[in-house]
């Protein structure tokens, strides 16, 4: 049976018994939900369902999910099943069915389908925990018991293997886990599910979901008992396929083939080989479905993952002597494999080339180098008899080189070495540099999101959004609670609470569109509040207010009105945003996809996958295309459909949104260059954007960039302050606004002439270069030494400086010298110490330091030549006076 029709039978058996067939969701979790970086089971981007904070679209699903755990990364390639990638078969009761249902269809499928002997199936339940406060699961092993198993077949198993939970928190629920016999060629007599042992495979487990466990070891229950169970698609594979290993069923043979193919090596030969091919198989299944999905290699969260995973592939490849190139060639294999299941492989295969090539490209060319110096640690850690690098050279190889922490680790670990110190914290101290130095100001929200949801949820009523169609909307308080206070009632002049509307036009901050803002007033003109915040509480929301006249109540009639002025700039900026993503995926490729965004009325931002900066030429290609669009006046059109259909229109998705069966699909012109999900507002037609002006182009992160941008009369105002600056730069230069670029380059060449004239010493009153016989005669006698430490004006830069000292050093002979300088409100310092004065103790490094002290700053150098700078012009004579007191110092041995 193929791994294709296991996954078929699986998926029509639970249909054809009720439950609704989906498509697998992304690998990238929902934005709304934080809880982990990839999606990680099955049951994952079913949560809401579970918790009961969303309805589900039916009772009962099964789906076939992309999942992606690196728990086991480090075990990949050395055992026979573990991978980072694969397929989760599964089905979900939402609370229809419980256990007994759940274990009558598990037995069924194994029996009846996948044709399992009865006597080979074994199964392992829960066997009670105390910290939990639970005793066995003894349902479970009744209705085992019940459908034939006999009991010496049902093991119980403590919390750690048979009670399951995504994380520390969140749904959770004992389990059954089915296991098949594979006989006494795989183990001994003794052998037990569960255990360590290769005899019994788990190849399928039954999660009776029916408890919330808010914090950890409080359990709470559900509002309704649930099933999740999950079957690994590649280990059914490995069990009906009568394989030895998940690698040599039909999804892997290819591409352990391929490398084979490859590096001329025979799998099965050497153990180091087979380990090779089977890490290269897996990780270029996950590098491919993973840049699929909209990942690009970074050094932060997924995009880190994504990375390691790559470049734990790259140094496999060269360790088989692959030549360059070889991540794609496996990257084909696996469309070729899967790429008609899973069709965003295709419709993605030139963006996965691309940032294939370009990591492979960039870490093959660091990996030689940053193994050479690991190399150096490990015989350094010999020769000294130890047997740990420390945690401090393994931080600077990840620094320097992008080595994963991990690889470091396990290349250590093959060569019997650890790690000697802590490397998290060195990593949380470079993480506190750079949110020190990035640190950026916001309140979180008026309200918090927590006592908003709680006040949403208490209120017992979801305000209708009726902001799509209106500005200003006639409706009912229906809620009202004083913020940091509990129950309702009334709130006077000055206090801030929220508020829930039966109708509300005021949008809720969502798919990088900030909340609108406005004000709710009385209909009878006794009260007025100013909406401070909306906040987004699932498909509903709550108003944080704050009363600016008069009382509002609950049951008040009331007119909510949005800032038109402020709504209208967002709303042309938000589809500028969308105009934006359409010119660089025409400019740059189809790899561009939104990494973030911000969406306001003050400017646009917005992240995308790129793995350079634009040219100059680049940028302006893309604002004229944008502004080219902007004056076509083409209708923006916003329109509810099927997400089927939507995707069959070539909509575009955000990047880790999550979606329903009924989307709204926004489209510019008739959609032949823009057409995206969302849920934002938009203007009419494009004209109403007018102008539109990228201000900058710049990192956000690795393979990120970012672009903010200006439209309307933002532009405007950018624009005619440039022009202003212009004009005042042409009346400084006596000359035209239209020829002030010459003037300045005129200036800059006059300048470039006379610094290379003061460098030379071939002006008249050339600075030091005039002056080195007048210097010289400024050198004094100290303890049989001859030394200048003077302060010398009409320097041009540092080098200059440093020119001087070494005609002063020929001029005096062996002499200690030195010279500093003040440029552009920058100190430059220069000693200069012959090497008879080098053995009398005097060293030109210790001499500049002393004197950048004064002048708040530091250097260094060799013995006889060093530099430094410092910040304080005004303190350069003390910084002299400093220097020659250390030169006197070293000479006297003081």
């Amino acid at each position: 049976m193929t791994s294709d029709e296991i996954r078929e039978r699986y998926l029509s058996f639970f249909e054809e018994r009720g439950h609704r067939r989906i498509p697998s969701a992304s690998l990238v979790p929902s934005a709304h939900d934080p809880s982990a970086l990839l999606t990680v089971a099955g049951m994952h981007p079913l949560k809401p369902y579970f918790l009961g904070v969303e309805t589900p679209p039916a009772p009962r699903m099964t789906s076939c999910q992309k999942v992606f755990r690196t728990v086991d990364i480090d075990n990949v390639g050395n055992t026979s099943r573990h991978l980072t990638f694969f397929e989760m078969l599964g089905n979900f009761s939402f609370g229809d069915y419980f256990k007994r249902e759940a274990i009558e269809l598990a037995w069924q499928l194994s029996r009846e389908v996948f044709g399992f002997a009865q006597q080979d199936i074994w199964v392992t339940v829960f066997e009670g925990d105390d910290e939990l406060g639970l005793g066995p699961d003894q349902e479970a092993i009744d209705r085992w018991l019940e459908i034939g198993v006999e009991r010496e077949r049902i093991v119980l198993c403590p919390r750690s293997e048979n009670f399951w939970q995504a994380g520390p928190t969140g749904p959770c629920g004992p389990c059954s886990e089915l296991y098949i016999d594979r006989g006494l060629n795989y183990g001994e007599a003794d052998d037990l599910p569960g255990g360590e042992n290769e005899r019994f495979l788990e190849y399928w487990n039954l999660v009776f979901m029916q408890y919330d466990q808010r914090e950890p070891n409080v359990l709470e229950p559900l509002p309704a008992k649930n099933i999740d169970t999950g079957l690994g698609l590649n280990r059914m594979a490995a069990i009906l396929q009568k394989k030895q290993s998940v690698f040599e069923t039909d999804q892997f043979a290819p591409l352990i083939e391929l490398g084979e193919r490859l590096s001329g090596r025979s799998y099965g030969t050497d153990f180091e080989s087979d380990r090779a091919m089977r890490i290269l198989a897996d990780h270029s299944r996950a590098m491919t479905f993973l840049t699929a999905d909209g990942v690009v290699p970074s050094n932060e969260d997924r995009g880190y993952v994504l990375r390691r995973v790559m470049r734990r592939a790259i140094q496999q490849g060269l360790a088989l002597g692959l030549e360059p190139g070889f991540l794609n060639k496996y990257a084909e294999i696996v469309r070729e494999v899967m790429g008609g299941t899973y069709p965003e492989l295709i419709e993605q295969a030139q963006s996965t080339t691309m940032w294939l090539a370009a990591e492979e490209e960039s870490f093959g060319r660091t990996l030689e180098q940053g193994m050479a110096t690991l190399r150096e640690h490990i015989e350094r850690v010999r020769q000294s008899g130890a047997s740990a690098v420390p945690a401090e050279e393994v931080f600077r190889l990840h620094d320097t080189f992008g080595f994963p922490y991990e690889m470091t680790s396990e290349l250590l670990g093959e060569e019997g070495l650890s790690i000697e110190g802590d490397f998290e914290e060195l990593m949380e101290q470079q993480r506190a540099r750079g949110r020190a130095g990035g640190r950026a100001g916001g309140s979180g929200g008026a309200a918090g999101r927590a006592p908003a949801e709680a006040f949403a949820g208490e209120s017992g009523l979801q305000s209708r959004f009726t902001g799509y169609e209106t500005e200003e909307q006639h409706t009912t308080v229906a809620a009202l609670q004083p913020l940091g206070a509990d129950g309702a009632g009334g709130a006077g002049e000055g206090e801030r609470f929220l508020v829930k509307l039966a109708e509300s036009p005021f949008y809720a901050p969502g798919g990088g569109q900030v909340a609108d803002a406005g004000t709710i007033e009385c209909e009878d003109g006794n009260c007025r509040v100013l909406v401070e915040d909306v906040i987004r509480v699932g498909e509903d929301q709550a108003l944080a207010v704050r009363v600016e006249q008069g009382a509002l109540h609950e049951g008040e009639a009331v007119l909510a009105r949005v800032d038109r002025r402020a709504r209208h700039a967002t709303e042309a900026n938000h589809t500028a945003t969308h105009l934006l993503q359409a010119a660089l995926r025409e400019t740059l490729g189809s790899h561009v996809r939104q990494a973030g965004s911000y969406v306001g009325p003050d400017k646009l931002r917005f992240d995308f996958s790129h793995g350079q900066a634009l040219t100059p030429e680049q940028l302006q290609q893309v604002e004229d295309r944008v502004n080219e669009w902007v004056g076509r006046n083409d209708p923006v059109r916003a329109i509810t459909t099927t997400l089927d259909e939507a995707r069959a229109l070539g909509a575009m998705a955000l990047f880790g949104e999550k979606y329903g069966e009924v989307v709204r699909l926004v489209e510019v012109g008739e959609g032949e260059y823009s057409r995206e999900l969302c849920g934002g507002t938009h203007v009419r037609s494009t004209a109403e954007i007018g102008p539109f002006r990228i201000v900058s182009e710049t990192s956000s992160s690795a393979n990120v960039r970012r672009i903010e941008a200006l439209t309307g009369p933002a532009a405007v105002e950018l624009l005619r302050s440039h022009d202003a600056e212009l004009s005042e730069i042409a009346a400084q230069l006596r000359t035209s606004p239209e020829r002030a670029a010459e003037a300045v380059r005129s200036l800059g060449d006059e300048r470039k002439r006379l610094e290379k004239a003061l460098r030379d010493g071939s002006a008249p009153g050339a600075g030091a270069g005039a002056h080195v016989e007048q210097l010289a005669q400024q050198a004094e006698e100290v303890d049989g030494a001859k030394v200048l430490a003077a302060a010398v004006e009409g320097i041009a830069d540092a080098k200059a400086l440093l020119d001087t000292a070494d005609r002063l050093q020929g001029k005096l002979g062996e002499a200690a010298v030195l010279l500093g300088t003040a440029v552009d409100g920058r100190v430059h310092l220069v000693a200069s110490v012959a090497p008879a004065l080098v053995q009398r103790g005097v060293k030109a490094g210790a001499v500049v330091k002393a004197a950048a002290q004064p002048v708040g700053g530091g250097g260094g150098g060799r013995d006889t030549m060093a530099q430094a700078g410092g910040r304080d012009p005004e303190r350069l004579g003390d910084a002299i006076s400093a220097g020659r007191d250390a030169i006197a110092a070293a000479l006297s041995g003081g």
